[in-house]
C-alpha cells in the first residue's frame, strides 16, 4: 500500500470524522440520517471523490465506504458529550443519561465524558484487533453456526427488557406496538420519496421514536453548578472490556442495537459506579459500529442504516477474506477512532465552558425544526407523518415512568417475524 493510498484513506476517514462529529453533537440528528443523505447523493459524491480515486487508484464506492464508516465510528464517541451536558440522548446512549447527569449534578460533567472517551477507544481498538480473526471464523462456519441461536437470542432480550422493566406488562405492549410499527415500516408499500429520491423511512420511524420525545421534554442541564476536571483517567479499560462482547453480539445478531445490549448487560452486571457503567456503554456502542463492517463483510446484510448505505453503495467488494475494500475501511476506522476520542474530549471541555450560556429552549427548537424539516425533504409528507406518529409513542414511556429500551422492539420485532 504505497503512500498515496493511505493518504487519500486518511483524507475520507477526516471527512467521516467531521460529520460523525456533527452528528453526534446535535441532539436528534443521527449518523444514520448522514448516510442516508449520502447514499441519496451519491451520484455528487463520486464526482467529488474523484480526484482522489484517480490519485490513489482506489474505487470510488470505497473511498465513500470509508468515510460513512468513519462518520459512524466518531458519531458513537462524541454522541455521549449532548447526552450529559444536555440531557438528550441518542438513540444508541439512552441508558447513559442518568448516570451521566448524576455526575453533571455532582460537578463532574467532564467525568462522564472521559469515562465515554475511555470506554469508546477501549471498545474501539478491541474490535479492531478482533475484526480479522473474527472475519475468518465467520467465513470458515462460524457464520452458519452462531445464526441458528438468532432466534433465541432475539427473544431472549426482549425477555430481559420486560421482566427488567419497571412496569413489565407496559413493557410488553410497547414493545409489540414499535415492533408493529417496524413491521409497517419494513413492509408496506408507503411512499417516500424526497428531495434526493426514494429514501429509508427507518430515518423518520427511529428518529421519531428515541430523537424528538427528549426534546419535547425539554430537559436541560442544571444551571449554575460549577463542573470541575481533574484530567484523570476516572476508570480504566476494564469497564471498556466488559463491554466487548456484548458490543460483538449486538453487531452481529440483527434487530440488537447497542441500546438492547447496554439493557441486556446492565442486567446482569453489578456496575454501580455511574462513570464506570458510562464507559461500559460506551465501548458497546463503539464495537457495535466498528464490528457491523465485520458482519456485512461475512453475511452481506446491514444491522444499521450506515451498513445498509455502504451495502448499497460498495456491492460486493467487501466479500472474501480481508478483501482491499476490507482493509482500506478498516484503516479508515482505525484513524476516524483517533479523531473520535480527541473531538470528544475536546468537545466535552467546550461544553464545560460554555454550560448553561445558550439557552435551552431555542436550541431545543432549533433542533426540532431541523429535524422536520429533514423528514420533510427526504421522506416526503408520510414520512414526516410517521415521524409525528413515532414521536407520540416515543412519549409514552417516561410519562409511565420506564425506559424507552422497550421502544427497541420496532427492530428486533420485524427481525423475528421477517
Amino acid at each position: 500500500m504505497g503512500p498515496e493510498i493511505l493518504l487519500m484513506i486518511l483524507l475520507s476517514s477526516a471527512i467521516g470524522a467531521a460529520i460523525g462529529t456533527f452528528t453526534g453533537l446535535v441532539p436528534g440528528i443521527h449518523v444514520n440520517t448522514a448516510a442516508a443523505i449520502m447514499l441519496s447523493a451519491y451520484p455528487l459524491l463520486s464526482e467529488t471523490f474523484a480526484p482522489m480515486c484517480e490519485y490513489s487508484g482506489l474505487e470510488c464506492t470505497v473511498l465513500v465506504s470509508a468515510c460513512i464508516l468513519s462518520a459512524s465510528a466518531v458519531h458513537s464517541f462524541v454522541d455521549f458529550v449532548p447526552s450529559v451536558f444536555i440531557g438528550v440522548p441518542d438513540g444508541d446512549e439512552v441508558l447513559s443519561v442518568l448516570p451521566g447527569h448524576r455526575l453533571l449534578l455532582m460537578g463532574q460533567g467532564m467525568k462522564a465524558v472521559r469515562a465515554a472517551a475511555i470506554g469508546s477507544v477501549v471498545g474501539s481498538v478491541s474490535a479492531l484487533l478482533l475484526s480479522i480473526p473474527l472475519q475468518w471464523l465467520m467465513l470458515n462456519g462460524g457464520s452458519g453456526f452462531i445464526d441458528h441461536f438468532t432466534v433465541g437470542i432475539l427473544v431472549f432480550t426482549l425477555s430481559v427488557i420486560v421482566i427488567c422493566s419497571e412496569c413489565p406488562a407496559a413493557s410488553l405492549v410497547l414493545i409489540i406496538l414499535s415492533g408493529l410499527m417496524g413491521c409497517a415500516v419494513n413492509c408496506w408499500d408507503i411512499p417516500c420519496h424526497g428531495l434526493f429520491g426514494d429514501s429509508t423511512l427507518l430515518f423518520p420511524l427511529l428518529t421519531g421514536l428515541f430523537g424528538l420525545p427528549p426534546l419535547l421534554e425539554k430537559t436541560g442541564s442544571p444551571e449554575g453548578i460549577p463542573q470541575k476536571d481533574d484530567g484523570a483517567d476516572p476508570v480504566g479499560p476494564v469497564p471498556g472490556l466488559k463491554g466487548v462482547a456484548t458490543g460483538l453480539i449486538a453487531g452481529w445478531f440483527p434487530g440488537i442495537t447497542a441500546t438492547a445490549g447496554a439493557a441486556l448487560m446492565s442486567a446482569f452486571s453489578d456496575e454501580k459506579d455511574p462513570a464506570r457503567f458510562i464507559s461500559m456503554t460506551a465501548s458497546i456502542g463503539t464495537v457495535t459500529s466498528v464490528f457491523s463492517l465485520v458482519t456485512l463483510s461475512v453475511s452481506g446484510s446491514g444491522r444499521s442504516g450506515t451498513c445498509m448505505a455502504v451495502k448499497e453503495i460498495i456491492g460486493d467488494s467487501l466479500t472474501g477474506f480481508c478483501s482491499e475494500a476490507f482493509m482500506v475501511i478498516l484503516i479508515a476506522i482505525a484513524f476516524a477512532s483517533c479523531i473520535g476520542y480527541l473531538a470528544t474530549l475536546g468537545c466535552g471541555k467546550l461544553m464545560v465552558e460554555m454550560s448553561g450560556r445558550i439557552p435551552e429552549n431555542a436550541m431545543n427548537n432549533g433542533v426540532l425544526v431541523l429535524i422536520l424539516i429533514l423528514a420533510l425533504l427526504l421522506t416526503g409528507p408520510f414520512g414526516l407523518a410517521i415521524l409525528v406518529i413515532s414521536a407520540s409513542v416515543g412519549m409514552i414511556p417516561p410519562r409511565i415512568g420506564i425506559s424507552r429500551i422497550c421502544l427497541t422492539g420496532c427492530l428486533m420485532v420485524p427481525a423475528l417475524l421477517l
